[in-house]
Formats: structure tokens, C-alpha cells, sequence
């Protein structure tokens, strides 16, 4: 889409009618992945949206191509994908209308390469328009390392969260650049499925776009069930779900 026609389209979709609130041009929904509430919550923003293309973290490129060109195989691409139960998924992709399916996960075999060739050397050519060019900041690596540590229940050598700090790095700038290319190719407003950790507006996906096309304007909406220090654009509480404690498995071990 060219700029002259990307900026009509713009035009067009913020002459909605009244109650259709146009947050900016790429809307990042934030999740708590196992939480039905947050999907349903996703699927009610999807509604009043409307969407001309939704990127999912959860499905690669090829994943949601498929399902993009064959609604039929939505619940397939889901099972291939290896991604938590469908069905707590299922409201999202009712509310998605004639918004394009995009698949933004990166493949398995490029994640882990990440720990032996590196965030930049994966990503190509654009790694230095999303920064992963250049080393975090020392304060900001040690909060992210934090943050990996802790999300990793502690039982993991805090020296090899790095490495996983560098995945999330990439991550997030290939869930950026598949949201921007949306945008360019379908218009405004285009919408993000992810976990709350890539929403998070000071390093995740609204960071990352800001620093590849400051131009762009986010919002980012954080579905959660506590309050957290995590910051987004707009947090919004939903009820918690009964979970057996992620640690368990990995500190009894």
C-alpha cells in the first residue's frame, strides 16, 4: 500500500460511526494465554475494532495463511501450531469478520538458533530498524534478565537467561514487523494477539514499532488478573482461572 493510499485509508477508518472507539492504527491485545476470560475479553475487542487484518503470536506464517485462505481449517492450523486448547481461543477468531488471518510466530529451529547466532544475525536485514543490532541497556538487561528468572520459577542458572532475554528480543521485533506489514498491505487498524510479556509498552511490541516507524501510533491493552508493574497503555482486569502452579514441575525437579 502506498503512503497516499495507506493515509485514505486511515481517513476512512476514522470516519466510524458513533460508539466505534479508533484507538490507533495497531491495537496490541495482551493475554494471559490459559485464561478464557482474556480471550474472550480479546474477542469483544475484536468486535468493536473491526479489524482489517489480526497478527497472532501463536500461529507461523504458513499456519495462518492457511487458515486466512480456508476458514474451514482455522481449528487445524490451531493443532498444528502446538498452542494451548482451541476452544478457549474459538470467540477470537468469531469476532474476526473479514480481518486477514497473519501468522507472526517465528519457526522452532529459527528461536533456537537465536542462542548461537544471535538475535540480529536471524532476524536479517531490519535488524538494526528494531534495534537488535545494538546491546540492551545494563539496567534494562538486568530487569529483563529479572523478569526471565522469576517467569522461570528460579529453578533455572539465572546466567542462562540472557539467552532467553535475546529470544524474547526477537520475538517481539518479529511480531512488530508482521503488525506493520499488515498495516501497509490491508490499512488501519490492524490488531496483535499476544501474551501480556509482548504487549508491555517500555520493551515489548508498541516499544519496537516505535523505534521501526515512530510514525505508526499504538495502543496497547494489558487483560490481566492482578494488578502488575507491567505497563501498558490500558489495563484491564479479568478473573483469575484455576491453574495447578506452573512451578511445580520444574521445582520438584
Amino acid at each position: 500500500m502506498s503512503g497516499k493510499t495507506r493515509r485514505a485509508a486511515l481517513l476512512l477508518w476514522l470516519a466510524l460511526p458513533a460508539g466505534a472507539d479508533p484507538l490507533a492504527e495497531i491495537v496490541i491485545l495482551g493475554e494471559v494465554h490459559d485464561n478464557p476470560h482474556a480471550h474472550l475479553e480479546q474477542a469483544a475487542a475484536l468486535e468493536t475494532l473491526r479489524p482489517t487484518a489480526v497478527v497472532f503470536e501463536m500461529l507461523t506464517a504458513a499456519q495462518g495463511a492457511k487458515a486466512d485462505a480456508d476458514r474451514s481449517q482455522i481449528a487445524q492450523a490451531w493443532a498444528a501450531s502446538g498452542w494451548q486448547d482451541f476452544d478457549i481461543y474459538a470467540p477470537i477468531f468469531d469476532a474476526l469478520g473479514e480481518a486477514r488471518i497473519i501468522g507472526a510466530a517465528a519457526p522452532r529451529e529459527a528461536v533456537r538458533s537465536v542462542y548461537l547466532e544471535g538475535a540480529a544475525a536471524l532476524f536479517g536485514p531490519e535488524a538494526a530498524r528494531f534495534g537488535l543490532d545494538q546491546p540492551l541497556p545494563d539496567d534494562q538487561l538486568a530487569a529483563r534478565i529479572e523478569v526471565q528468572f522469576a517467569a522461570h520459577c528460579r529453578a533455572m542458572p539465572r546466567d542462562m537467561m540472557g539467552g532467553m532475554v535475546a529470544v524474547q528480543r526477537y520475538r517481539d521485533a518479529t511480531f512488530a514487523r508482521a503488525a506493520l506489514k499488515a498495516l501497509e498491505t490491508y490499512g488501519p487498524p490492524v490488531a496483535v494477539i499476544t501474551g501480556n510479556g509482548h504487549a508491555r509498552t517500555d520493551w515489548g511490541i508498541p516499544a519496537l514499532i516505535a523505534q521501526a516507524a515512530p510514525e505508526v501510533t499504538t495502543h496497547a491493552i494489558g487483560f490481566v488478573e492482578k494488578q502488575t508493574e507491567m505497563p501498558f497503555d490500558e489495563t484491564r482486569l479479568i478473573p483469575p482461572t484455576k491453574r495447578e502452579d506452573p512451578c511445580n514441575a520444574l521445582t520438584k525437579n
